[in-house]
């Protein structure tokens, strides 16, 4: 479980990374309208490839979520589920805000209704729509970072993991809170990535190459079963 976990963790980041990075970072310019529309329109099929990245980002991390819950439910099954609320909800969150990102294919395309506007009404609502969907991931994040928190809480308690992953998991989490102020965020953006990024990184390998600890795994979840506090 913990390394298809790992798995899950991995592609989740890649295709995150490759969405967001490299299709987003290569075609949206943010404050120039008439070039992100001549960027969309002139290599549409590489803008509509991001979509099903951020499509297979979330599912991977939907999967993984419900993965964690069950690994981490012998450590405490109402934090564990928490924490699993928590991520679900940011997934739901950052999943409709990719509507806004697909948005501008719609918007931009040759449908006989769009005529009513001109050229430069519809790069305006195709930036809006883009800043919509760049604010929805942030909200995201808020709740990836209450659910970073526990589950780093989980960590910590769980005695099957090393300690400092959790310590990493914790600090990393309450990075991607800042966003809580998307001004604040923003600002110190470039440290809550590099936090984030090596705590993720750390949870990956840990978990591809190592693993927990199945003896202390198996001792938590038959003290939960025997327990009526859980």
């Amino acid at each position: 479980m913990a390394r298809l976990i790992g798995v899950l963790y991995l592609l989740t980041i890649v295709a995150a990374a490759f969405a967001e990075g490299y299709v987003s970072g290569r075609l949206v310019v943010f404050g120039d309208a008439a070039a992100t529309a001549t960027n969309i329109r002139g290599q549409r099929s590489l803008y509509q490839l991001g979509y099903t990245f951020y499509l297979v980002e979330m599912s991977c991390q939907i999967a993984m979520t419900v993965l964690l819950y069950y690994l981490f439910k012998p450590v405490s099954r109402s934090a564990s589920m928490i924490a699993a609320t928590f991520e679900l909800t940011g997934c739901t969150i950052k999943s409709l805000a990719r509507l806004f990102y697909w948005s501008p294919i719609l918007v931009l395309g040759d449908a006989s209704y769009l005529k009513v506007f001109n050229a430069e009404q519809l790069q305006a609502f195709s930036m809006l729509s883009l800043f919509v969907n760049d604010r929805g991931a942030a909200l995201a994040v808020v709740f990836f970072g209450l659910s970073t928190v526990v589950r780093g809480y989980l960590i910590l308690k769980s005695t099957f993991l090393p300690r400092l992953l959790g310590a990493l998991t914790v600090a990393g989490g309450l990075g991607w809170m800042l966003y809580l102020s998307p001004p604040l965020g923003d600002r110190f953006a470039p440290y809550i990535v590099g936090v984030g990024v090596l705590g993720a990184f750390v949870n990956i390998v840990w978990f591809l190459v190592f693993g927990v600890n199945e003896p202390r795994w198996r001792e938590r979840a038959s003290a939960a079963r025997a327990s009526i506090w859980r």
